[in-house]
């Protein structure tokens, strides 16, 4: 992706206790959108929320799980961010937890790849 090229924004709203096959939800999508040669994923933890039950969750001491909301969120150009949301729905009907998946069209101000060591 160039400066001022026209890209998408992909957020996922999930818990943080959602799972996918045993596994924690968010990590079987920022894995599966490496393998399908993303840009870049992001697992944003929040501190409270609630979805469509109404029951708010937050980030306490005394809570015994650790049930927060989270927001994955994927850039990149559209031709691949859409053939990846098709990919991935399965996973949330496996789920079988509410979610919310939004997409918008955004622009890129910057974008430097960094080195692997």
């Amino acid at each position: 992706m160039q400066p001022q090229d026209k890209a998408h924004r992909l957020r996922i709203y999930i818990s943080s206790t959602d799972k996918y096959e045993h596994s924690p939800l968010y990590e079987v999508i920022v894995y599966e959108a490496r393998s399908y040669g993303l840009t870049g994923a992001t697992v944003l933890k929040g501190i409270m929320g609630y979805g469509a039950s109404s029951e708010i969750y937050s980030n306490k001491l005394w809570e015994i799980s650790e049930k927060v909301p989270l927001v994955i969120e994927i850039v990149d150009e559209s031709h691949k961010i859409e053939p990846f949301i098709d990919h991935i729905k399965s996973y949330f009907e496996k789920a079988g937890k509410g979610h919310i998946i939004t997409l918008d069209e955004t622009t890129v101000i910057m974008h430097k790849t960094g080195n692997r060591k």
